[in-house]
Formats: structure tokens, C-alpha cells, sequence
């Protein structure tokens, strides 16, 4: 299974998106990462945050190799119990609804304990739950997924890593633009 995981740190009106991606979602450490930077990204929009980040996550994507299987993001899916859609929602869409996308975030949204598109998962020791949403897959299964993901603490490695690519310096100065890809 190809599994891409992506995030985006903002900086003023720049970006820096971010994907690791994996074999498997027991794997510790990246098979590979790539980063974009935009030098420019949409005003943040209440109630629209998609609008500022899907087209940063499209542009980290374009440097893949091969299509992933699963794409894992750092936010929700849906957004309630009406199933409205999120950031995770949105890219599935973009991508045709063609490969899956399971939404993990950090944070509640307002009635998200109750709602039934979210379920919440435990790991290690923490008391604190991530918040799992999924769209092409079974939610039951993405959360099985995550909690299988590799690291012995509440954040899965991989997903502290792509956190930690997309908040890394930025290799070009403010207002260039550049896609790196690494090998990892």
C-alpha cells in the first residue's frame, strides 16, 4: 500500500506543503518527502478553510512518483453530524473521489464527540483522543489504521514528521518559488 500523509504550515501570505509518504502504516520512517513552496495562498476564509490549503496539498501531490493508495491529511473530512465537508472531503473530490482520504485532527470541532462521521482513537498513554474521519474507506477501518500507525505516543510518527517537514526552513527566500522533493 502507498500511503502519502501531507500537512501545510503557513508563514504571512507563503506556504510550505508537505508529504511524507509510506509503504505501510506500521512504517516509523518515511520512504520518502516532498515539499512545496507558494509563495502565494489565499486569505484564510472562516468556514472555507479548504479554499486555502486544498490547492497547496494539490501542488505537494503533482511531485509523487506513482498515485497513492490512501492520503492521510492533519484535519477533519467531515465537520458534523450533516456530514458537511471539510478539507478531507474537498481533496477527494478534487482527485476525482478516487483515492481515499482519512482525516486525522488534534482538536474537536463543536459536537464532534457525539457525531457519528467521527471516531475517536486512543494511543499509548494519552487520555486525549485524535479525531478521525475518512471518505472512499470504511471509517471503522481508517481508524483501525491509525491506531496501528507506528510511535508509541498520542501523534503517529509519521504524522509528526510530515508536521515537522511542513514548519522546516524554507530553502528559497520569501516570494521565490520552489518544489524540492528529498529522498528519505
Amino acid at each position: 500500500m502507498r500511503i502519502a500523509i501531507l500537512d501545510v504550515d503557513y508563514r504571512s501570505n507563503v506556504a510550505r506543503a508537505a508529504c511524507v509518504t509510506a509503504p505501510s502504516w506500521a512504517t516509523e520512517l518515511p520512504l520518502a518527502t516532498h515539499v512545496s513552496d507558494i509563495e502565494s495562498v489565499q486569505e484564510y476564509e472562516p468556514g472555507a478553510f479548504y479554499k486555502r490549503e486544498l490547492p497547496c496539498l494539490l501542488r505537494v501531490l503533482e511531485q509523487l512518483a506513482a498515485k497513492p493508495d490512501v492520503i492521510v491529511i492533519d484535519g477533519y473530512v467531515w465537520l458534523d453530524g450533516a456530514c458537511r465537508p471539510g478539507l478531507g472531503a474537498h481533496l477527494y473530490q478534487a482527485l476525482g473521489n478516487a483515492t481515499p482520504v482519512v482525516g486525522v485532527a488534534k482538536t474537536a470541532f463543536h459536537g464532534a464527540e457525539t457525531c457519528p462521521a467521527v471516531v475517536q482513537v486512543r494511543r499509548g498513554t494519552s487520555a486525549r483522543p485524535l479525531f478521525v474521519t475518512a471518505v472512499g474507506v470504511d471509517l471503522a477501518e481508517a481508524a483501525g489504521w491509525v491506531r496501528g500507525m507506528a510511535g508509541l505516543h498520542r501523534i503517529p510518527s509519521l504524522l509528526a514528521a510530515v508536521d515537522q517537514l511542513s514548519r522546516s526552513t524554507f530553502e528559497t527566500p520569501p516570494g521565490a518559488s520552489a518544489a524540492n522533493a528529498v529522498a528519505g
